[in-house]
């Protein structure tokens, strides 16, 4: 349940501030994306549990099954759904494309490849952002557990939230910053048709966040 309201909060993020192309009406919040969007919060939920399922499922209570399925695998599988959950909310800007501009501001045209190379882009800065501001408190709680530093259960679980906390402080604005706002793609990289209609060789487009 709490990785469902997870998925669905940075989910319902992502669904605003995507990029703002607007092409046409097809390009508004459709029926098909909300269902695309459930669909991808409840995948990535429900593998996102399936390591504690399968350790409770078949009572898996070594140290070393608790240090890799609570500790270590939960972070890097946290990322990952949380990029998946963006490609799959932001599809439409690499189907449909996204608007390309000169150095000037100017609109040259609608390009797929400035659309993937987008998404492309924040996927990996939101896969960097929670992958590490899950990864690192888990690696740091399991030291703190070892020398019985906290006492109580309660001043564990306190601990590891502050520490969540200063991570996810520090990497928001690292993962903002990995790319930038306003991306650059090269002119080789563009469709033959805005080619045509431009001798610019400077292009950008807004990554969206």
């Amino acid at each position: 349940f709490l990785q469902f309201v997870f998925h669905t909060y940075t989910t319902g993020f992502t669904l605003v501030n995507g990029n703002g192309t607007a092409k046409s009406e097809e390009y508004s919040v459709q029926q098909k994306q909300v269902f695309l969007s459930l669909g991808a919060v409840s995948y990535a939920a429900c593998i996102g549990a399936l390591p504690v399922f399968f350790m409770n499922r078949y009572t898996l209570k070594s140290p070393v099954a608790q240090l890799v399925v609570r500790k270590l695998l939960h972070a890097p599988l946290l990322g990952l759904m949380t990029a998946f959950t963006v490609a799959v909310v932001r599809s439409p800007e690499f189907e449909k494309g996204i608007e390309v501009m000169d150095r000037n501001g100017k609109v040259v045209g609608i390009s797929k490849n400035a659309g993937e190379k987008a998404v492309r882009e924040t996927a990996l800065s939101r896969a960097a952002l929670f992958g590490t501001a899950f990864f690192l408190p888990s690696v740091l709680m399991y030291f703190v557990e070892r020398v019985n530093f906290a006492k109580t259960p309660r001043a564990l679980a306190s601990m590891r939230m502050m520490m969540i906390t200063a991570v996810l402080a520090g990497m928001l604005p690292v993962s903002l910053s990995i790319f930038p706002q306003c991306g650059e793609i090269k002119r080789a990289d563009l469709e033959p048709e805005i080619l045509s209609s431009t001798e610019e060789t400077e292009f950008f487009y807004n990554r969206g966040i």
